[in-house]
């Protein structure tokens, strides 16, 4: 915590904290903390991550955010604050080849958060939402968190996939509502007319080569052609064939944009991941997960009230430290208490994810925040006045996905027996 208020990246400070208790706390060697490092990184499904990072990177510079923005703002446009309406199923839509929630933002927001400023919206409202959409992005699959939570607890990657789809299209039904009662509240109007059946018709094939690869893409893993590790190297190649031969918007400039992205946010992530791993080793050797374990079950036995505590101390987590972070550590602490309460793993993964997700747009830390504040070029303050509406709505959004099971687990269900 102090690491963290003194603003060190999340990364820095778990390698630290774990390294000052190993010198002056414990007696296992210091060497623990890199060969742990190492070892949680040997992993292949950790390789889908840079590759999906690059794939969505790819589609944004191949045009694809665009013709998915023509193709939304013929459906929902029409409607109250339809700008916002757009944003939201854009991103839904972009949320299904990114993976990412900043970069879902960065690729809409780029486009949106101009043209609502045009029509008069309030810029922080733009961003609010922008911000909030984006988070949908670690929802719908394909999901990086979601490769996370698999690697670290043994669930498979595939069902937590398809144990998304609900939950994304329910944050985003819940944000449209947030976005109605704001826009009509402050006066937001949508499109003069509804598009006719041939506009959208055209926006439909315009937009037909990127909403195959998510189709490509599932497809793929559901029908045991290839795992996700796989799936995200094929969503690279999809991506690269789309934009340099199809569109016909991707040259030498964007490729390597794209990979530099990619090795930015991968490295970062990499040493995210590799020093959670060993801060998450050494909570296990110390036992702390089995303290918090009995100190929870010591407040109430009731499944209900156990639910509450955890979603409340994943929100406060997510305000402070980043979503792969906060998986690697906390799920093996929580996993076994849940379990115990008759929560099946899958459905823990999804609440787990959605309530680290609303930390995307939470103060302080809030990553889409920062994204936003950047596309939009306007204050935090500004952006955090209109962000309350989506935040409210998101925890509504995740209440139900808590406390209805079906919502996370009728796909796989129905798909995976």
């Amino acid at each position: 915590m102090l690491f963290i208020l003194l603003t060190v990246p999340i990364g820095i400070a778990l390698g630290a904290a774990s390294l000052m208790t190993l010198l002056f706390a414990s007696k296992v060697p210091v060497m623990m903390l890199s060969q742990n490092a190492f070892a949680a990184l040997d992993s292949f499904p950790l390789m889908a991550i840079p590759f999906f990072i690059l794939a969505g990177a790819l589609m944004s510079y191949g045009g694809v955010s665009r013709r998915l923005l023509n193709l939304a703002n013929t459906m929902v446009g029409f409607l109250t604050g339809g700008l916002a309406m757009v944003t939201t199923l854009a991103c839904m839509f972009f949320a299904a080849i990114s993976g990412s929630g900043p970069a879902t933002v960065s690729a809409i927001g780029s486009f949106m958060i101009p043209a609502m400023k045009e029509k008069n919206y309030d810029p922080g409202f733009a961003a609010a939402i922008s911000a909030a959409a984006g988070s949908i992005g670690v929802i719908i699959p394909p999901s990086i968190p979601f490769v996370i939570y698999g690697v670290v607890t043994g669930v498979s990657i595939g069902t937590m996939f398809i144990a998304g789809f609900i939950p994304g299209i329910i944050i985003g039904v819940g944000l449209m509502v947030a976005s109605y009662i704001v826009a009509k509240r402050e006066g937001y109007k949508g499109m003069e007319r509804r598009a006719t059946f041939g506009e959208f018709w055209k926006a439909l094939r315009e937009a037909g080569w990127s909403l195959l690869a998510p189709g490509i893409i599932l497809g793929g893993i559901y029908g045991g052609v290839f795992t996700p590790t796989e799936a995200a190297v094929v969503a690279v190649v999809y991506a690269l064939i789309v934009g340099v031969f199809i569109h016909r918007e991707i040259g030498l400039k964007e490729i390597y944009q794209a990979l530099k992205e990619t090795v930015l946010i991968n490295g970062a992530t990499t040493f995210m991941i590799g020093l959670s791993m060993s801060f998450a080793n050494l909570l296990t050797m110390e036992q702390v997960p089995a303290a918090i374990g009995n100190a929870l079950l010591g407040i109430s036995s009731n499944k209900f009230v156990i639910l509450i505590i955890i979603n409340l101390l994943l929100l406060f987590v997510g305000c402070f430290i980043d979503n792969i972070s906060s998986c690697i550590i906390l799920a093996p602490i929580l996993l076994p208490i849940v379990t115990r309460l008759g929560v099946d793993p899958v459905h823990f993964g999804i609440f787990m994810t959605v309530n680290l997700a609303i930390g995307f747009v939470t103060p302080p830390y809030g990553a889409n925040l920062f994204v936003a504040t950047a596309v939009a070029n306007v204050s935090m303050e500004r952006i955090v006045r209109y962000i309350w509406p989506f935040i409210i709505s998101m925890i509504v959004s995740l209440l139900i996905i808590t406390y209805v099971p079906a919502v996370s687990l009728f796909l796989p269900g129905l798909f995976l027996k």
